[in-house]
């Protein structure tokens, strides 16, 4: 008789902000093509979680809160030190991933930043020529809790018209447009005959309320209030229901770019030619559109803002 395959073990250490496991979620995909059939655990901070619950080939996350001393590394070393390893991942580039035991090692280094897009230093950490393109795993649950969120709010509305998600919420120091240019975001949008019965959906987590209340005043009778109404995988089925997305340089942008919506992202005092939305349906709005000059983004004004969101209208769903 052949000798009998063993499933292949593999730890993906993966990050503890939103944005970066968007961002490096293709390495799921990769893993599988590089390993088929890969019993695949994944390391991650608690907010991003969600988003392996239902991924291909994922049968465990260890869910990494940080504590003093590194204390967190600690007790993920005692949690996987135990299996011999075919793979491990780490694109936090930790000390961990040397002291495991594991026949291959793919662990991220500052050496890898050289001007490319995180996609495509991902990709190539991975070993692919192409880059491996974010994919957010939506279940059926994060369906579901969407659903009960948003189809009450339709029904209490005026009519079940097309949905812009907005992310007025960023959680850096001056990332974030200011809450009451939202506000006027949502009046010019409500006052364009493009947007004419379209409803606007903030989307954010327990603590982004009050960036949000005034785009949802503005909005009245056609708001629907998604702010801290479920996890992130929650979020991103909401915004999977919508036809265009706006928001700050946030995970969220990057959960709707992956999605596939057309996803316009406002930019300050960042790098929007390298942490810009990554996809074919997306662009920006910066403070400053010319790359390697930077502005506040308070420079960034809603007529600007307004126009680029009409200019994704256009492009996107007139078209």
């Amino acid at each position: 008789m052949p000798p009998v395959q063993s499933t292949p073990k593999v730890l993906f250490v993966s990050s503890n902000r939103i944005g970066d496991c968007v961002i490096s979620s293709g390495v799921i995909r990769e893993i599988e093509r590089q390993l088929p059939g890969a019993a695949i655990t994944v390391a991650c901070g608690r907010p991003p979680a969600p988003f392996f619950r239902s991924a291909p080939g994922v049968e465990r996350v260890i869910v990494l809160d940080k504590k003093k001393m590194a204390g967190h590394w600690v007790d993920l070393w005692k949690q996987v030190s135990g299996t011999r390893w075919d793979l491990v991942v780490d694109i936090r580039g930790s000390a961990l991933s040397w002291l495991i035991p594991a026949k291959r090692r793919v662990v991220y280094n500052r050496s890898w930043e050289t001007g490319l897009r995180k996609v495509e230093m991902v990709s190539r950490l991975m070993g692919s020529d192409t880059p491996i393109d974010p994919e957010i795993f939506l279940d059926d649950r994060a369906r579901t809790e969407a659903a009960a969120v948003i189809d009450p709010q339709l029904a209490g509305g005026t009519g079940p018209g097309p949905i812009i998600a907005l992310a007025p919420i960023a959680h850096q120091p001056g990332k974030s447009w200011p809450a009451e240019r939202w506000g006027q975001l949502v009046e010019k949008l409500k006052a364009e005959p493009r947007f004419d019965g379209w409803r606007f959906m903030p989307v954010g987590g327990p603590g982004d309320r009050p960036p949000a209340t005034p785009a949802l005043e503005a909005a009245g009778s056609r708001g629907i209030d998604f702010v801290g109404k479920g996890d992130i995988l929650a979020s991103a089925a909401a915004i999977d229901r919508a036809a265009l997305f706006v928001g700050n340089d946030s995970g969220l942008m990057h959960v709707s770019a992956a999605l596939g919506r057309p996803t316009l992202g406002l930019f300050g005092p960042t790098e929007w030619w390298l942490y810009g939305p990554w996809g074919p349906r997306t662009r920006i709005a910066a403070s400053n559109e010319t790359r390697g000059q930077f502005s506040p983004i308070e420079d960034l004004t809603v007529d600007h803002v307004f126009e680029a969101v009409v200019a994704l209208h256009d492009a996107y769903i007139a078209s």
